[in-house]
């Protein structure tokens, strides 16, 4: 099966941040394809673990890979700073990595915690555990109230259900004030929209 150029800069994306030993999981809609079933998505999002010194080795190095890839260190020293957003253009593929600067909440420190390992053509990726993400789908669901994020969350439990650890999803949405979304029926918990 040939690698999409997706899958390719996603390899060469995490390559860069193991050489640098910058701390990432990838989350978003390449994770939901990872958990949940196969979606079409135009972006990369990675959550990374960054400081001010990592921008220009880090942009430097995306040059080197991608001559004519669009980052800007100066947004990259922003993020940092104020645990925002930058991104990477890949001018191969046209596709956008967006990372994500951590910040300093429990459902990200959870997140590093607990990222899972898969491999995408030989190369060992960290994603976001399934329930990590279904609760950042949630958190993002509150904000916009876009029913992508429902769609992703239901995809989510319905291919890996039986792996997810519903009292920890459980647990964990009420600490962060997003119970009211969850409903458990027995073993199987489903996302109350429109709430």
């Amino acid at each position: 099966m040939e690698i999409s150029s997706q899958e390719k800069l996603l390899i060469d994306i995490v390559k860069i941040l193991n050489n640098l030993k910058i701390e990432y999981f990838i989350t978003g809609g390449f994770a939901v394809s990872v958990w949940g079933r196969p979606r079409a998505t135009f972006d990369i999002d990675i959550v990374v673990k960054m400081v001010e010194p990592d921008a220009s080795i880090l942009v430097k190095t995306f040059q080197r890979i991608r001559k004519a890839g669009y980052a800007n260190e100066e947004a990259v020293k922003d993020a940092i700073r104020n645990q925002g957003e930058f991104n990477f253009i890949d001018p191969n593929s046209g596709l956008k990595v967006d990372f994500w600067v951590v910040k300093k909440n429990e459902l990200n420190a959870r997140g590093f915690k607990n990222k899972k390992i898969k491999k995408i053509n030989g190369q060992k990726v960290f994603f976001s555990s399934p329930e990590d993400l279904i609760l950042s789908k949630l958190e993002w669901y509150r904000e916009c109230k876009s029913t992508r994020h429902i769609e992703d969350i239901d995809s989510v439990l319905k291919i890996s259900g039986k792996i997810i650890d519903k009292k920890y999803l459980k647990q964990q949405a009420k600490k962060i004030g997003l119970e009211e979304y969850i409903v458990q029926d027995g073993d199987v918990i489903e996302i109350k929209a429109g709430v």
